[in-house]
């Protein structure tokens, strides 16, 4: 992890009043404070006698990407899956399980090359990954090294509760979406799967046209379907999607030309299709963008221009410390999670296009029929114009 703010050890006991109170408040507008903007990864859940924890919760991962992709998984408390690294080829599934008051973080490891045993690099030397490494190793005994997309997951905060985002507050390497498994619980069957299942995408070459609906050829896209569709950012073009990240904070810049100064507006610089993004905290430090020092707090720590990048390319995810807001998913716990690399399609828009099913869903664990009917007709109402325009 970069030395940001959720990197802190927080020693300061958490109370369930104030869990409660976040709980409540996480997804109201935009500038409504958090307790000490605390971020749900930071949140020790207090020990009770009857916590479950048996090693019973599904976490699938599945790489739909084109390439092989080598994930890596890390557990900060709880009991983790049986393997931490492994690699996943085109259209690979694996199923592990965890316990339910697992704290964690998944994310993807890019152009790995390993010894036999996976040790280390193939070389006996440095990083075995282009992206996400993790000392080398195959099997990850520690955190991924930026830049990397980060699924969070808090399973059993000791609210009744789970917490879960995508981060891209340590960078950006691969599109990531993260689907519920409800595993027959009535409770969570009951909640709209649009309401869910957000996606962050980000790659030049992987965005679908604007308008695109992946419900005729795929009818239960990332576990969501027709009747209850999820909500996609229609701004984002192939133009914007390769460019979103600065050229400082690229893991690979071209060579600067001329001078040293990359030229305004760069259009004769080629970006290349897949270059992992640095967020301003993990390249420059600064407690500026990394929320640090006297910047630790939301009046005094703004987003950065990456952080605003990163909002424009993926509305749902996580872009700088104090964040929390637009960018966390709270339901009941329960579930299990499935994270699903290069979901296709485009980024979604679920937080700030349902807030109020979403407050709705974090207060009282259930979303009324009301605004389950809204849901359901204003989203296929979108999907019939674009069809009525011919973008399918």
């Amino acid at each position: 992890m970069s030395p940001n703010r959720l990197s802190k050890g927080y020693t300061q006991p958490i109370t369930r009043t104030s869990i409660a109170w976040l709980c409540s408040a996480l997804l109201l507008l935009d500038g409504l404070p958090l307790a000490g903007g605390l971020h749900h990864m930071a949140i020790k859940a207090p020990w009770k006698a009857n916590r479950r924890k048996l090693d019973i919760t599904p976490l699938l991962v599945t790489n739909h990407c084109p390439e092989n992709i080598w994930p890596g998984i890390s557990t900060q408390s709880g009991t983790g899956p049986g393997e931490n690294g492994f690699q996943l080829e085109p259209g690979e599934t694996r199923n592990q399980t965890v316990s339910e008051d697992w704290q964690g973080r998944v994310w993807g490891r890019t152009n790995c090359s390993f010894n036999d045993d996976g040790s280390a690099s193939a070389s006996g030397r440095g990083r075995a990954c282009a992206s996400g490494d993790c000392n080398g190793a195959l099997n990850c005994q520690v955190g991924g090294d930026v830049p990397v997309s980060l699924a969070e997951f808090t399973l059993d905060a000791g609210d009744g509760h789970t917490y879960y985002d995508i981060s891209l507050v340590d960078g950006y390497n691969v599109p990531m979406a993260i689907v519920l498994q409800p595993l027959e619980n009535v409770t969570l069957d009951d909640i709209p799967p649009n309401l869910t299942n957000p996606s962050c995408q980000g790659t030049d070459g992987l965005l679908a046209p604007q308008g695109y609906n992946p419900y005729p050829e795929y009818p239960d896209f990332l576990s969501t379907n027709s009747s209850y569709p999820l909500p996609f950012d229609q701004d984002v073009d192939e133009n914007k999607i390769s460019r979103w990240c600065p050229w400082d904070l690229q893991q690979n810049p071209p060579e600067k030309p001329g001078d040293g100064v990359y030229p305004y507006p760069d259009d004769n610089i080629k970006r290349p299709q897949f270059n992992p993004c640095y967020s301003a905290c993990a390249k420059n430090n600064r407690p500026e963008d990394c929320c640090t020092g006297e910047y630790d707090s939301a009046s005094s720590c703004q987003p950065s221009q990456y952080s605003k990048n990163v909002k424009s390319v993926c509305p749902d995810a996580y872009s700088y410390a104090f964040d929390d807001q637009t960018s966390t998913f709270i339901i009941p716990s329960g579930a299990g999670f499935e994270v699903v690399f290069c979901p296709g399609a485009r980024s979604t828009t679920i937080l700030s296009t349902s807030r109020e099913e979403m407050l709705q869903l974090a207060q009282q664990g259930k979303v009324d029929k009301q605004a389950t009917m809204s849901l359901k007709w204003a989203r296929n109402g979108g999907l019939r114009r674009n069809a009525a325009l011919g973008v399918l």
